[in-house]
């Protein structure tokens, strides 16, 4: 809120180089700022009595926007990556997927290991979790299981993310 959009009675003010001018009506407060060619801007409006302070309003939104975009820019986000077997998948080419979701993971994303089943080959479902356990083994230096091995439709689902 600023300016007129002030409706309180009474106002913590504070001045236009951060002092504390004590608590006062919304009126007086709007008469300073506008004396200051400045906006009366509402800070916080849940304190008792709500802090109001006499700013250059335009700067002070972009200022908002500025810090807003440089906490976007520190965070950090986690893409999740899949690695897709099959149950009669060979060593060398689990040895491959292995070598993938390792890539993966040292570059800091979670790794989802996806075992489809197609056709006659979810008549051995039971048969196919050590693959899945296999795959786990192969990277516990550097990968925990986040979601253990989970069977959904046709296919068995577990998710891996990095030591931390």
């Amino acid at each position: 809120m600023i300016n007129e959009q002030i409706r309180d009675k009474e106002i913590r003010l504070i001045g236009s180089e951060g002092e504390q001018l004590g608590i006062m009506s919304a009126k007086d407060a709007m008469k300073l700022a506008r004396e200051a060619e400045l906006d009366l801007v509402k800070i916080a409006p849940t304190a008792k009595p709500p802090v109001c302070k006499i700013i250059d309003y335009g700067k002070y939104r972009y200022e908002l926007a500025r810090k807003e975009k440089e906490a976007k820019k520190k965070q950090k986000t986690i893409d999740i990556k899949e690695v897709r077997l099959s149950p009669n998948i060979d060593t060398n080419d689990l040895n491959t997927k292995v070598n993938q979701a390792r890539k993966f993971l040292s570059k800091g994303d979670k790794v989802k290991v996806t075992l489809r089943f197609r056709g006659r080959e979810l008549a051995h479902v039971n048969q196919s979790k050590v693959i899945l356990d296999e795959f786990a083994k192969q990277l516990e230096d550097i990968a925990v299981i986040d979601k253990p091995a989970k069977f959904e439709g046709r296919s068995m689902i577990m998710f891996l993310s990095e030591k931390r």
